[in-house]
C-alpha cells in the first residue's frame, strides 16, 4: 500500500507532508482505528494531522479515532487492553516527561503480559537535546528494560521506516511494547511528496515448528502416563484456541491455563481443569508435580505460574517438560526442558490439531478426575459457613455467572478481591479475560472502558478493589464521554487488602499503612453521570446487578455497584483472623 493521498494533499496543492502528517499517514496504512492518549504540546503537529485525517476520512471504513484520557497511566492501560483484545498493537500517544513517566506502567504491563503496543512520546527538539531541557528524558535509557525496542525518529523522511519497524517488532515473535520518541522539530519538518517512500501494511512474523519437532512431541506424548497441558502467554487468536481445543479433545488431554490466561480455553469444557497461578487448587498443583509430561504452550513459566518455581523446579524439573514459546530467547532462560520448541501460537496449535489420534488409554481417565477436582474447588467458600457475614462474595460471583452472557469480558487489576473472579467465575473462550500478569494496580477501570469502547456490543464487567479503583477511577469521565457502559463491581473493605494479608502473615498485629478512608463510591459514579448503588447484603446483589446491566445497556454509561464487606474476608480460603492466628502460633 502506498501513502494516503487526496486532492487536498496532492503534489499540486500540497507538495510536502510534515513529520506529524507522516505519522498519521503511517498509522492509517497499518490499519490503526483507535488511539488512546492525553494531548500535549510536544506533539501538536500529530494532533493537527489527526484533525486533517478526520476531515478527509469520509470514505474510510474505520477512520482513526482519538480517545482522550484523564491520565497517561489510564491511556497506556487502555492501549494495552486493546492490544490484548484485538491482537493488533494498541496505540498510545503521550507528551514528554511527566506524560511518559505516567505511561510507563502500561508499557511494563504490556512487556510482562506479551501484549503488542506502541507508545508514541513527544520529545524536546533536536536543537535542545542533552541540555536537560524542559521535561527532557532519554527514553532509550528509561524504557530500555521494559520494551522490545525504543527509538527516536530524528528525521521526518524516515518516519515510515521507523513506524513500520515498530509494528513489526511489536507483533512478531513474542508480542510486546515498542516506544518511539518524536522530537518537536522533526514533527514540523516537511518532506516533499515525491521523496516519501512507499509503505505496506505490516506482516507479523512467527516461527513454525518443524515436522521433526512435531514428530518428537508426538512420540513423547504417546509414551506419557500422566500428561498435563498448560496454556498461556501472548500471540493467541480465536483460530489458534479452536485448534488447541480440537487437539485436547482428540487426544483426551487435561488443559490448565496459566496465571490470568484463563480465557484461552472454555472453563465450561470438560477438559478444563483449572488455572495455574495465585491461589492454585492444591490438588491441581499436586497433579502437575506428579505429572510425567508437562506441555507448556505459550507461558513464560514465571514466578506466578510456577508458584515461586516450586511446581516446576528450576533449572531442571522433575517432570519431563516440553516448553513451547514464541521467543527463542525465552526458551531455556529458566528451565532446561527436555524439548524446547520455538513457535507462534497459531502455528503450533495448527500442527497439534493435525496430529493423528494417539492411544490415550493411560491418561484419559485422569481428565475426568482432574475436572472433578476443579468442580469441587468451585464449591461454596468455607469462610461463609458460620453465617456471620451478611455479604457472601461467593454467592455474588455465582449470581454473576447466572446473569451475564458467555462472551462477557471480565477485567480486573491487582488485589485480593481478584481471587473471587479468578477462582469462581467461568471464563468463556478468548477473549473474555483482561487482567495484568504484571500485577499492576489501576488496570481494572481503564481496561474495562477500553473493552467496552472496542466491543460496545458485549457486556463488560470490571472487578475493582477500593484502593485499586482510586488509582485510575477518574477514567469514569472517559467512559461517560465515549458512552462506554461498563459495569464495575467495587470491592470496598477499607484497606489495601493484599498488603494487610502479608503483614498479618509475616508481622502479625503490626499492620502499618494499609487502612484507607474512602469516598462514597456509588455517589462518585453518579457524579460522573453513571449509576451507583451500595450493596451490603447477599440478597441485594442480584437485583442490583440486573439494574446495573439494564442501565449500562439503555444509557451506554457506566454503572457501579459498591460491595461493602467485612475486612476479615481477605481470600476465599482464609480470613485475616485465621492468617494472624496461624502466624502467632509459629
Amino acid at each position: 500500500m502506498t501513502n494516503p493521498t487526496s486532492s487536498s494533499n496532492s503534489p499540486a496543492s500540497n507538495p510536502s507532508r510534515s513529520g506529524g502528517q507522516l505519522i498519521v499517514d503511517a498509522l492509517q496504512i497499518h490499519g490503526v482505528d483507535t488511539i488512546f492518549g492525553v494531548p500535549g504540546e510536544s506533539y501538536l503537529p500529530v494532533l493537527d494531522a489527526l484533525h486533517e485525517h478526520k476531515s478527509n476520512a469520509k470514505g474510510l471504513d474505520k477512520p482513526i479515532r482519538f480517545i482522550i484520557n484523564r491520565q497517561e497511566g489510564g491511556s497506556a492501560f487502555m492501549a494495552e487492553a486493546y492490544g490484548k483484545l484485538t491482537g493488533k498493537p494498541g496505540i498510545c500517544f503521550v507528551t514528554r516527561g511527566p506524560g511518559a513517566t505516567n505511561a510507563s506502567i502500561g508499557v511494563h504491563t504490556a512487556y510482562q503480559d506479551s501484549t503488542p503496543m506502541i507508545l508514541f512520546i513527544g520529545q524536546v527538539g533536536n536543537d535542545f537535546v542533552e541540555r536537560e531541557a524542559f521535561q527532557e528524558i532519554d527514553y532509550r535509557r528509561m524504557y530500555g528494560q521494559m520494551a522490545k525496542w525504543v527509538a527516536q525518529i530524528d528525521r521526518a523522511d524516515r518516519v515510515h521506516e521507523y513506524v513500520a519497524r515498530a509494528f513489526q517488532v511489536a507483533t512478531s515473535g513474542r508480542p510486546g511494547p515498542v516506544v518511539l520518541a518524536l522530537p518537536e522539530d522533526m514533527l514540523s519538518q516537511q518532506v516533499p511528496i515525491n521523496a516519501i517512500p512507499a509503505m505496506r501494511h505490516y506482516q507479523a512474523v512467527q516461527a513454525s515448528p518443524s515436522q521433526a519437532q512435531i514428530d518428537e512431541l508426538k512420540t513423547r506424548l504417546s509414551k506419557a502416563k500422566r500428561p498435563v497441558v498448560i496454556l498461556g502467554g501472548g500471540g493467541w487468536n480465536k483460530q489458534a484456541c479452536a485448534n488447541l481445543r480440537h487437539f485436547a479433545e482428540q487426544q483426551k488431554l487435561p488443559i490448565a491455563c496459566a496465571f490470568r490466561f484463563q480465557d484461552l480455553f472454555d472453563n465450561q469444557h470438560p477438559n478444563y481443569i483449572g488455572d495455574v497461578g495465585i491461589g492454585i487448587n492444591p490438588k491441581l498443583a499436586e497433579r502437575i508435580k506428579q505429572s510425567d509430561l508437562v506441555i507448556a504452550i505459550g507461558p513464560r513459566l514465571g514466578e506466578m505460574t510456577t508458584s515461586g518455581y516450586s511446581i516446576l523446579e528450576a533449572p531442571v524439573p522433575k517432570q519431563s517438560l516440553i516448553h513451547i514459546h514464541s521467543d527463542a530467547l525465552e526458551l531455556g532462560r529458566v528451565y532446561q526442558a527436555d524439548m524446547l520448541l520455538n513457535s507462534g501460537m497459531a502455528q503450533i496449535a495448527e500442527s497439534l490439531a493435525a496430529l493423528p489420534t494417539l492411544d490415550s488409554s493411560a491418561w484419559q481417565a485422569s481428565v475426568a478426575q482432574a475436572r472433578a477436582e476443579y468442580e469441587a474447588n468451585q464449591g461454596p467458600s468455607a469462610i461463609f459457613k458460620d453465617g456471620n457475614h451478611p455479604l457472601n462474595l461467593w454467592e455474588c460471583v455465582q449470581e454473576l455467572n447466572r446473569q451475564v452472557p458467555a462472551d462477557t469480558i471480565i477485567t480486573n487489576g491487582a488485589g485480593n478481591h481478584t481471587t473471587w473472579a479468578h477462582r469462581y467465575y467461568r471464563y468463556g473462550e478468548m477473549r473474555t479475560q483482561l487482567a495484568p500478569t504484571s500485577g499492576a494496580m489501576g488496570y481494572s477501570v481503564p481496561s474495562g472502558i477500553a473493552a467496552k469502547i472496542t466491543h460496545p456490543e458485549r457486556t463488560v464487567i470490571t472487578f475493582a478493589g477500593d484502593g485499586e479503583f482510586m488509582m485510575n477511577g477518574q477514567e469514569l469521565a472517559t467512559a461517560a464521554q465515549y458512552r462506554a457502559g461498563v459495569v464495575i463491581l467495587l470491592f470496598n473493605n477499607g484497606m489495601y487488602g493484599t498488603i494487610r494479608m502479608h503483614q498479618e502473615r509475616e508481622f502479625p498485629n503490626r499492620q502499618v499503612g494499609t487502612e484507607l478512608h474512602n469516598p462514597d463510591f456509588a455517589a462518585l459514579a453518579r457524579a460522573y453521570g453513571g449509576s451507583g448503588e451500595i450493596v451490603t447484603k447477599t440478597d441485594q446483589f442480584g437485583p442490583a446487578l440486573s439494574r446495573a446491566l439494564a442501565f449500562s445497556r439503555e444509557h451506554s454509561l457506566p454503572a457501579l455497584i459498591e460491595l461493602r464487606y467485612d475486612v476479615n474476608l481477605i481470600t476465599p480460603g482464609a480470613t485475616l483472623d485465621a492468617i494472624r492466628d496461624a502466624a502467632l502460633s509459629k
